[in-house]
């Protein structure tokens, strides 16, 4: 699963298989935590991310919503700048 970006100690990653993972998401990986979030609605589909972890992930993906969508789209998936 190729890492799109890393901060703050989290890890983000994406991979498509549309048979098997809709609604389009990525995963954050925290230590031991982890989060499968909706990209669309910033919604956590599974997992146990801490609420502040999630807050700041939902604060870069509202950046990098389009960027996010067309790599899901097209699966053409390259790195995006951290949050600062």
């Amino acid at each position: 699963m190729p890492v799109i970006s890393r901060f703050f100690g989290m890890v983000i990653k994406m991979y498509y298989v549309p048979s098997e993972h809709n609604p389009p998401h990525i995963h954050v990986l925290y230590g031991e935590f982890v989060g499968v979030i909706d990209i669309k609605t910033t919604e956590m589909l599974q997992g146990d991310l801490p609420e502040k972890e999630l807050y700041i992930v939902r604060k870069w993906m509202k950046k990098h919503k389009n960027e996010l969508i067309k790599m899901w789209d097209t699966q053409k998936i390259h790195s995006l700048p951290p949050l600062e």
